[in-house]
């Protein structure tokens, strides 16, 4: 009972100054997330076991660059297609496993490249045609806090179906199916409350944070058992690292820009 109480009101103020950041203002939405990002980035090096510093240099040119993606389509759209790359990549390794998984070094580049850009992708997502619009990107949490949510409670009651054992074991085909369904309802509820953008659209972006947010949970999941850990860090109490709570609409964040794009809303 007492680690429901501290996993709840952990994320009751995680929750609450996410949305209250991203109804402040877009410079202070930026801040937030290139400070979460690099919370993220560090739990990362301690996954990989790295002590390079000049990843925060990376990290550091890879956001300056935010401001020259707002502004040119040509580079943001090679961002977008080279991080979408980089992503299937690594869905594609995820299939692959070991009886023992291990960080192979050639890979780390990969592996941080996909945090930095996938983020700054989230970033890009709420502005269209110039105009910063919160809305926006507070339903696409709630649709990645609905999935997570439910795949969790439906799993755990429910589930008996293994989605990936060898990665994640207390994940189930029933946890996923909950979770989907419930981020398809939650959709036509954004949708229905704030008439913003289509109905459609919404169901859209529902599917798509569920497949790739799981898919995004699960290549954590890999991280972590490469690494021998249970969270990638301890930043949120009941809820382990600040990675383990982004990682699935981090990843998800290309695929939902890529979808946008295509539909015109964003350029």
């Amino acid at each position: 009972m007492r680690e429901t109480i501290i996993r709840a009101v952990s994320g009751l103020l995680y929750t609450s100054i996410l949305v209250a950041s991203i109804l402040s203002s877009e410079v202070i939405f930026i801040i937030l997330f290139y400070l979460l990002s690099l919370v993220c980035l560090i739990e990362m090096q301690k996954l990989l076991r790295l002590k390079s510093y000049a990843l925060y240099f990376l990290q550091a040119i890879l956001f300056y660059l935010f401001s020259f993606l707002k502004f040119n389509q040509d580079a943001t759209v090679l961002l977008l297609l080279i991080t979408i790359f980089v992503n299937l990549f690594l869905v594609k390794d995820l299939m692959v496993v070991k009886k023992i998984p291990v960080f192979e070094k050639k890979k780390y580049i990969i592996i941080i490249f996909y945090l930095i850009s996938s983020t700054i992708f989230l970033t890009l997502i709420p502005t269209i045609e110039g105009i910063f619009i919160p809305k926006l990107v507070i339903g696409i949490f709630f649709l990645i806090w609905t999935n997570d949510t439910f795949a969790y409670l439906i799993g755990k009651n429910f589930g008996k179906r293994k989605l990936y054992e060898k990665i994640s074991p207390n994940k189930t085909i029933e946890g996923f199916l909950g979770g989907l369904v419930f981020s398809v309802l939650m959709s036509y509820a954004i949708w229905y409350y704030t008439s913003f953008l289509t109905m459609w659209t919404w169901l859209g972006m529902a599917i798509i944070l569920s497949i790739f947010g799981t898919l995004g949970d699960l290549i954590q999941s890999k991280f972590k058992r490469q690494a021998g850990v249970k969270d990638s860090g301890k930043l949120m109490p009941g809820h382990g690292g600040l990675f383990d709570r982004l990682d699935s609409i981090i990843f998800a964040s290309p695929f939902i820009y890529a979808y946008l794009y295509i539909l015109n809303y964003v350029s």
